[in-house]
This record gives structure tokens, C-alpha cells and sequence, in this order.
């Protein structure tokens, strides 16, 4: 075979790709193509041959598919253009064989019927349609509206009830309905809303609301109140409390609003929200609060805000039943406007909600719904049973082993005095101390044996308060001031004795203070100044030698003021080599005091060089990691009496007075006009 060979292989100058072909391609399918040319038909032979060439081609179409159903309705229309309907119908009734399950075919078929007036073909066609596919709504519609617009009510009602036993969906029985309304057939349209109904209830085919609040507004609407009333009622009934609807109750509540019936309405609201979910029910709270607002009272306004307080407190606590808070404001919004039902309930709810792990902090805000349900039930419950049983069960719950809430022991004791059962009080308290020993429940179970006057368990507690904490200086203090108040000085003197022997002390300064204010009361003063003495051998303190002093002065005699002196002499001496030099000014200070006001002129002259100097110094500072952090300005004190600041003090006054001479000089540079002036003066 011949090849053609390529002489010039080199690239085009203008390349074309694929892609712009394909476009062209598409570009050109849009464009018109000029029309075929009409075709005059001027005989019967030319007519005949039209008709025979398009039957051909109609039927060879059809041949080669007889599924495409579009075939076959082309074929048929173009039948029933020329007028002949026989043949037409001899077509739909051929794709009728190929595909009966085509809706289209069925309703082309018979909307030929119709628009050639064929009638009773037409009901033919629409009878075999729904015999055929009963399930497909569109058949029924149409011939119900065929048979309505013919005139033929009572055979449109007959296709009706044909469908009807199909149980259709809702919008069949509605448009069945309607149909009898727009013929005013009232009582037939509520037998076929019974008919509904009954369906529902036995068939469960719509189990819905709105179908029986469309009934009921059927009813409302053609004025049959008690036949509407009645349809609430029964779907009320129907639905019962599983699947309550709040759109049901709220349809309910405004037809009796609309019947004036606000009580009923009030009622219908309160029903429905005691239970139906929260969460369900926002709508009708809505509606319900809009009601109040126009026709309730002020009460009633409180009772729905309160409602709606509660919903919210619901919510809270469901989400975290921990949130002790959210229970405290529940708690208190039902004590203020419910039954005692209702907050015992309330309160039981809560008080389940034990913390998770046991740690102390952990139960601080839990232990107060124990205590709030409580006095509840003491002080507006008045249930002094229920009360009991409540701190009872409290005090059982609480893991005494690993911590302990004093307050609860307290207030049981507290209540059983108030119900005149003193052993009770007595054996809770005692075994709060044996189970879980605390400061609080010793202080707490002594102050109540104080004010019943029995100060010989009130001696036997503080025993046991020394022995548990032998550190705490008030439990001290206190058994001392009960021994001094019941007039047994040596008692109260030993219990100071064995106080400041202790090893270990809290507050070993407020114990020493109260020891010798106690030995001044008693005139002791030869006792106080040892105790000042022992005192001064254990801390140097600048305050325990003021104090001394002090009491030198106040102690009454003709040689107190040399006494007094002579303590601060003794103190003086004995803070030279102290540390902090503030503490040897305050002492300073407070002895120049005393010489103000009781010395001569010597003693005065005396202090006065006893008294500091007070000077101003700088320091290096250091950062955490070493590094140098700047300076700082202090103020420190040089002491006379100290004989090895004495060079410095002189270094001190040769610096100042070099200082002074610098600034005189540098002053008379700036301003030498100043000098010539006062030579030439």
C-alpha cells in the first residue's frame, strides 16, 4: 500500500490543543440549525402517506425500545392531534401491557378521556388506575376532583370512601374533609373525623397531635364547644402522661381562654407543667406567663416566675448534681412558696449528692444542706423528731477517722437543750471528743457545762483539753481564770505553774502576760518580779524589760522610781550586744521618757547622751541568682556608749566636715563676680 510521507516535520507556528477542539466542538452544537423546510400536503394520497411514513416511524422507534415510555405518549399524542382517538387508545392500552406500574401513562391515558369528553372511558381508565395502584394519592385525587367538577357529589363521595379503607395518609382524610364542608356537610365531615380518630387509636396510624387539635378547632369553628372540649379531654386521655405534648396542652388552654374559662385554663397549665419535662416545655411556660399577665393577679405572676426559677434550678443541678450552690438556691426558693412535702424531697435530693472523695475541703459547703434541712426541720417544720434523726443520720455519714465538723456536734447539743434532754447533749458531745477529739468541740462542750454551773466537769474537760493539746495557751489561761473566778488561788497558781513548764507553747507571751497580771491582782509583787526575772532568763526581749519597768513605776512604793531606773539600767547593759538596734532605741526612748516626766536635770542630761545618732547608709544588693541588683539606702544608728564606733564616729565628722569645704569652694567658682564685689566693698 501506498504511504504518504511527511516532507516538512516541523512544529506548526500556531499550535491547537485538545482542549480548544472539544470547545470548538461544543460552541458549534449551539449553533441554529436552519429549520426544515415546510411540507404542503395538497391531497387525500399525500395525506395518507404523511400519516403512513410517521406510523412507521413511530412503530420502528417503539420497536427498538419498547421500555422508553415517552415513545409511546409521542406516539399517542400524535394520534390524538389527528383526531383519531381509537387508535390512541389502542396505543395506551399497548404501553399499558409493556409497564401498567407507569403513573405517567395512566394519567396522560385518562386526561386524553377527559379532554375529549370521554367520561365514562375516563372513569374506566381511573377505576383500573387505583384497582391497579391503590397506593398512588395522585390517582384519587384527580378523579375525586373529576367526579366533583362533573357534579357527581355522591360519586365523588363513593371514591372517597373507596380510599378511605386504604387508611391514606393524613392530607387524604382532610381533603375528604373538606370536601364534605364545601358542601356543608357538617355532621359527615365529624363522622369522618371520628372515623380518623378511631383509626388512630386502634391502628396507630397517625398518632399525632395536631390531628386531634384540628378536630378540636373543627368543632370550635362550627360552634360545638362541648363537642371540642370533649376532644381535649379524650386526647388528654389518649396520650396520657407517657407521650405528653405541650402543644396539645397549650391549644387546650387557649380554647377554654377563648370560652372565658380561666380557671379551667389555670388548671390545664399547672397540670401540664408538674409533667411534662422541663426541657419540653418552654412554650408553655411562655403561653402560661402571658396568660397570667392578662388575666391573673399578682399571686399568680409569683407563682409562674417562681415556676420558672425552678425549671432553671432543675436544670442546674441535673447538669452537676455537685453544685452545692445551685441546691442552696434551689433550697431556698422552695422553703419560700411550697409545702413541706415538696422541700423535705428537695432537701433529700440534695443531701444525696455525697462528695466523691473524702477530703475536708471538699465537704465544707456539702456539710450545710445537712445543716440548713436541719433547722428546717426544727424552727418551721417543727418536727423535733425528724430533726433528731436528721443530725443523727449527718453524724453517721461523716468519716470521723479522717477529719470531723465540730459544728455539727454543736449544734445537735444545742438542739437537745432546747428539747430539755441535757444526757443526750452530754453523750453527743462526749462522744464527739472520744470519736474525733477538736479544739472547737472542748471549748464548745465547756462552755456549756459553764453556763449550767457545773464547774467540777468543767474542770475534768480542761483535763482532757491539757492533755490533748498541752501547746494551746488560751486552754491554759482559761482553767487559771475559772480556778481565780471560783476563788482557789493556789489551784489557778499551779495551773500557771505547769502552763509555762511546757516544752512547747503557741503563744508562750500571751501565757507569761497573763501569769503576771494575774500575780498584780493578787498584790504579789515580790512573785511578779521573779516571774519578770525567770521570764528575762528565757528571752531579752525590749518589751519584757519596758514592761518590767513599767511595773517597777506602778508597784506603789517609795523606791520605785530608782527601782525603775535601775531596771532600765540593767536592760540598757544587757542590749548592747544586741542585733536589732531598733529594739535598743525603743528602750531608749521610753526610758527618756520616764526621765521626762519623773527625772532631774542630770538624769535627763544623762539619757540625752545615752540617745543615738541616726545616719543614712547604702548597701549592696543581690539578686536570687547572685547577680548585683543595685543599691539601697538605709538608716542606722550609732550608739555613744559603744567605744568601737568611736574612729568611726571621727572618721564620720572629718567626711562631713571635708564635704562642707567642697561645697564652699565649688560655690564660690560658680560665682566669682560674687568675690570681686566683696573685695571692692
Amino acid at each position: 500500500p501506498l504511504t504518504l510521507q511527511v516532507k516538512n516535520k516541523a512544529p506548526a507556528e500556531v499550535q491547537i490543543t485538545a482542549e480548544q477542539l472539544l470547545r470548538e466542538a461544543k460552541e458549534r452544537e449551539l449553533e441554529l440549525l436552519p429549520p426544515p423546510p415546510q411540507q404542503k400536503i395538497t391531497d387525500v394520497e399525500e395525506l395518507n402517506d404523511y400519516k403512513l411514513r410517521k406510523r412507521k416511524t413511530f412503530e420502528d422507534n417503539i420497536r427498538k425500545n419498547r421500555t422508553v415510555i415517552s415513545n409511546w405518549i409521542k406516539y399517542a399524542q400524535w394520534e390524538e392531534s389527528l383526531k383519531e382517538i381509537q387508535r390512541a387508545r389502542s396505543i395506551y392500552e399497548r404501553a399499558l401491557d409493556v409497564d401498567y406500574r407507569n403513573v405517567t401513562l395512566w394519567l396522560k391515558y385518562a386526561e386524553m378521556e377527559m379532554k375529549n369528553r370521554q367520561v365514562n372511558h375516563a372513569r374506566n381508565i381511573w377505576d383500573r388506575a387505583i384497582t391497579t395502584l391503590p397506593r398512588v394519592n395522585q390517582f384519587w385525587y384527580k378523579y375525586t376532583y373529576m367526579e366533583e367538577m362533573l357534579g357527581n357529589v355522591a360519586g365523588s363521595r363513593q371514591v372517597f370512601e373507596r380510599w378511605m379503607e386504604w387508611q391514606p395518609e393524613e392530607q387524604a382524610w382532610h381533603s375528604y374533609i373538606n370536601f364534605e364542608l364545601r358542601y356543608k356537610e357538617v355532621d359527615r365531615a365529624r363522622t369522618i373525623y371520628e372515623r380518623y380518630i378511631l383509626f388512630t387509636l386502634l391502628v396507630i396510624v397517625h398518632p399525632d397531635v395536631k390531628n386531634w387539635i384540628k378536630y378540636a378547632r373543627f368543632e370550635e369553628k362550627h360552634s360545638y364547644f362541648a363537642h371540642a372540649r370533649k376532644v381535649y379531654e379524650r386526647a388528654v386521655e389518649f396520650f396520657g402522661e407517657e407521650h405528653m405534648d405541650e402543644h396539645l396542652y397549650v391549644a387546650f388552654a387557649k380554647f377554654e381562654e377563648n370560652q372565658k374559662e380561666f380557671e379551667r385554663v389555670r388548671v390545664i397549665y399547672k397540670y401540664a407543667l408538674d409533667r411534662i419535662p422541663k426541657q419540653e416545655a418552654q412554650n408553655l411556660f411562655k403561653n402560661y406567663t402571658i396568660f397570667e399577665k392578662k388575666f391573673g393577679d399578682r399571686r399568680g405572676i409569683e407563682d409562674i416566675i417562681v415556676s420558672k426559677r425552678r425549671f432553671q434550678y432543675e436544670e442546674e443541678v441535673k447538669a452537676n448534681p455537685h453544685n452545692y450552690d445551685a441546691w442552696f438556691d434551689y433550697l431556698r426558693l422552695v422553703e419560700s412558696d411550697a409545702d413541706a412535702e415538696t422541700v423535705r424531697e428537695v432537701y433529700e435530693r440534695a443531701i444525696a449528692n455525697v462528695p466523691p472523695i473524702q477530703e475536708k475541703r471538699h465537704w465544707k459547703r456539702y456539710i450545710y444542706l445537712w445543716i440548713n434541712y436541719a433547722l428546717y426541720e426544727e424552727l418551721e417544720a417543727k418536727a423535733s423528731k425528724r430533726t433528731r434523726q436528721v443530725y443523727q443520720a449527718c453524724i453517721e455519714l461523716i468519716p470521723h477517722k479522717k477529719f470531723t465538723f465540730a459544728k455539727i456536734w454543736l449544734l445537735y447539743a444545742q438542739f437537745e437543750i432546747r428539747q430539755k434532754n441535757l444526757p443526750l447533749a452530754r453523750r453527743a458531745l462526749g462522744t464527739s471528743i472520744g470519736k474525733c477529739p477538736k479544739n472547737k468541740l472542748f471549748k464548745g462542750y465547756i462552755e456549756l457545762e459553764l453556763q449550767l454551773r457545773e464547774f467540777d466537769r468543767c474542770r475534768k474537760l480542761y483535763e482532757k483539753f491539757l492533755e490533748f493539746a498541752p501547746e494551746n495557751c488560751t486552754s491554759w489561761i482559761k482553767f487559771a481564770e475559772l480556778e481565780t473566778i471560783l476563788g482557789d488561788i493556789d489551784r489557778a497558781r499551779a495551773i500557771y505553774e505547769l502552763a509555762i513548764g511546757q516544752p512547747r507553747l503557741d503563744m508562750p507571751e500571751v501565757l507569761w502576760k497573763s501569769y503576771i497580771d494575774f500575780e498584780i491582782e493578787q498584790e504579789e509583787y515580790e512573785k511578779t518580779r521573779n516571774l519578770y526575772r525567770r521570764l528575762l532568763q528565757r528571752t531579752q526581749h525590749v518589751k519584757v524589760w519596758i514592761s518590767f519597768a513599767q511595773f517597777e513605776l506602778s508597784a506603789g512604793r517609795e523606791q520605785n522610781l530608782s527601782r525603775c531606773r535601775q531596771i532600765y539600767e540593767e536592760a540598757n547593759k544587757a542590749m548592747r550586744n544586741c542585733e536589732e538596734k531598733e529594739e535598743r532605741v525603743m528602750l531608749l526612748e521610753s526610758w527618756r521618757n520616764f526621765e521626762e516626766e519623773f527625772g532631774n536635770d542630770t538624769t535627763k542630761e544623762r539619757i540625752d547622751k545615752l540617745m543615738p545618732e541616726k545616719i543614712k547608709k547604702r548597701r549592696k544588693l543581690q539578686a536570687e541568682d547572685g547577680s548585683d541588683a543595685g543599691w539601697e539606702e538605709y538608716y542606722d544608728y550609732i550608739f555613744p556608749e559603744d567605744t568601737a564606733n568611736q574612729p568611726n564616729l571621727k572618721l564620720l565628722a572629718m567626711a562631713k566636715l571635708w564635704k562642707k569645704q567642697q561645697q564652699e569652694s565649688e560655690a564660690a567658682e560658680m560665682d566669682p563676680d560674687k568675690d570681686i564685689d566683696e573685695s571692692q566693698s
